[in-house]
């Protein structure tokens, strides 16, 4: 027999198969884009998650079933047509099985953001969705291939317990990495401090570490075990508002009433202008001590987080040294007598 098959034979299933996918390609530049404003017009953000999943796979979709439809009136052998028929359906159970790995991380996003705590926007966490949607698409494919698949999680079973012996340190900051984003201790934004001296911003929790950036700009990479079973201060947990303490000093032959008006003047004026000044707190001061040279007080503001306090300080020390020379008010530094004893 002739294996070689006229081209005729075959001009009717590619223009099926042209066509289908044309035809799914018009359907995702209008209807699909009809669809897609209505759903943004919606107050419901599920469906414009569904909808983003979905919107990459319907040209591919669409090729698929004109692909299958036209399968069936080809000139391939019988023998050919199953294998064809069989790589038909694993292509389309992988393009289903990543529109729901992005689907279910979109539903898990807005789940938790109505929980009011946010889908932790980290690799491991994301990377775990992924691989979980992922090898349950490759099970299915099996199964559609007719492999059985209980042999295999056997060998996995024992495979696994392999690994994760020979894997234990890995697995055991991986789990950390889940411990640590699952409570909260710290999310990626937060400004932190550790018992071991390190401060900065946590930017990702990986799978084996956490990479903090100080405000030098030098990253960090911390172990996550580490991490985990450290002291950690957040100082973006709960209210990241907090105190701004300004010691200041005058000569003892100030006028204190005085001093008082003009530093409440200048706190207001810093209070008034700055952005990083928390406005549910008004600024102020106390006189606190007799000092060796001058009079201590403190001026207290509200920044509304942590790193606000330099723009704070820096603003209030150059306005109040203003005010302090144009009102005559005197700023005294430590003074020392030294007695030369060999003199006398």
């Amino acid at each position: 027999m002739d294996t070689l098959l006229p081209i005729e034979q075959w001009i009717s299933p590619l223009l099926l198969v042209f066509g289908v996918t044309v035809f799914g390609l018009l359907f995702k530049l209008i209807i699909h884009s009809r669809i897609q404003k209505a759903v943004l017009r919606s107050e419901w953000e599920g469906d414009d998650i569904f909808i983003s999943s979905i919107e990459s796979q319907i040209t591919f979709w669409f090729f698929l079933l004109g692909s299958s439809i036209a399968l069936k009136d080809s000139p391939i052998p019988e023998d050919y047509a199953s294998y064809v028929s069989n790589l038909l359906h694993i292509l389309l159970i992988a393009s289903i099985t990543h529109a729901s790995a992005k689907l279910v991380v979109g539903v898990l996003k807005l789940w938790s953001n109505k929980q009011g705590g946010g889908f932790p926007s980290t690799t491991i966490f994301t990377n775990i969705v992924w691989i979980t949607v992922y090898v349950i698409g490759l099970l299915i494919i099996l199964d559609n291939l007719n492999i059985s698949i209980a042999p295999m999680l056997t060998a996995l079973g024992v495979g696994g317990l392999a690994v994760s012996l020979a894997l234990k340190d890995t697995l055991s900051d991986v789990f950390a990495g889940l411990h640590i984003l699952l409570s909260k201790k710290v999310e990626p934004g937060d400004f932190v401090s550790l018992d071991s001296g390190e401060m900065g911003y946590i930017q990702n929790i990986s799978w084996r570490n956490t990479k903090m950036m100080e405000r030098s700009n030098n990253l960090i990479h911390i172990p996550n075990t580490k991490l985990s079973t450290a002291i950690i201060k957040n100082y973006d947990s709960g209210d990241p508002s907090f105190s701004v303490k300004i010691p200041l000093g005058v000569s003892y032959d100030s006028d204190l009433d005085h001093v008082g008006r003009v530093v409440t003047e200048v706190a207001n004026e810093v209070y008034n202008s700055l952005e990083e000044v928390n406005k549910d707190s008004p600024p102020s001061f106390k006189f606190r001590a007799f000092g060796e040279s001058s009079i201590d007080l403190a001026i207290y503001f509200r920044g509304n987080k942590y790193g606000d306090q330099n723009p704070i300080i820096h603003e209030f020390i150059k306005r109040v040294h203003k005010r302090f020379s144009e009102e005559g008010i005197d700023i005294p530094f430590p003074v020392r007598n030294i007695i030369n004893k060999a003199s006398h």
